[in-house]
């Protein structure tokens, strides 16, 4: 974004459910979950995994897969449209991120959840209202449909102006390339309106 000042950027996070049916208690690891997913065995899991943990090392990240806890996300999705509500989604975004794949945290954990949300400056009472009551169970299902309707199958996927979309984990280097393109384009109807 430091190579684009002129661009106003907002970012909005969107829930999106990788497997809507996975339990809230795994009886697996993930290797293995992944290996049950698709069909394959341990090792299949562990090859797949490697590019995904040699990007995110590369970006400064250590995922620590053995730790990891396959979950269901469907209630950490709930609170970051809570966290939206309250301006701390990006905040949350990222406490989720690191609990689930650096710390090993239970992200379906409600006492987990409000441990995580109370860090980022989120209301108890409303954290627990929200699991409580489902209260954003609507609006996860309405972006889940969203991402079906645009034929969104993985994450992640960024759609840009609602015209331009990347899907995968993409280097630096192609967003910039994007944002050439989004900015051309705003040139180019600026330009033609005057």
């Amino acid at each position: 974004m430091e190579e684009f000042p002129e661009l106003e950027v907002s970012i909005s996070w969107r829930s999106f459910e990788l497997d809507p049916k996975a339990p809230k208690n795994a009886e697996m690891g993930i290797y293995d979950s992944l290996a049950k997913k698709y069909g394959q065995n341990r090792d299949w899991a562990k090859q797949v995994t490697r590019n995904m943990l040699e990007m995110a090392r590369n970006a400064g990240l250590e995922f620590n897969m053995e730790a990891l806890k396959p979950t269901n996300s469907f209630d950490a999705h709930q609170l970051l449209h809570l966290a939206k509500q309250e301006g701390k989604q990006m905040e949350l975004k990222e406490r989720l991120f690191s609990a689930y794949f650096v710390e090993g945290k239970h992200i379906a954990d409600h006492k987990t959840l409000t441990t995580l949300g109370e860090q980022v400056g989120l209301p108890v009472d409303r954290i627990q209202k929200t699991l409580k009551e489902e209260e954003f169970a609507s609006a996860v299902n309405h972006d889940v449909m969203q991402a079906k309707n645009i034929g969104i199958e993985g994450v992640p996927f960024f759609l840009i102006n609602h015209k331009y979309s990347l899907s995968g984990a993409q280097p630096v280097e192609t967003f910039i390339q994007l944002l050439h393109q989004v900015n051309e384009g705003q040139v180019n109807i600026n330009t033609n309106a005057s």
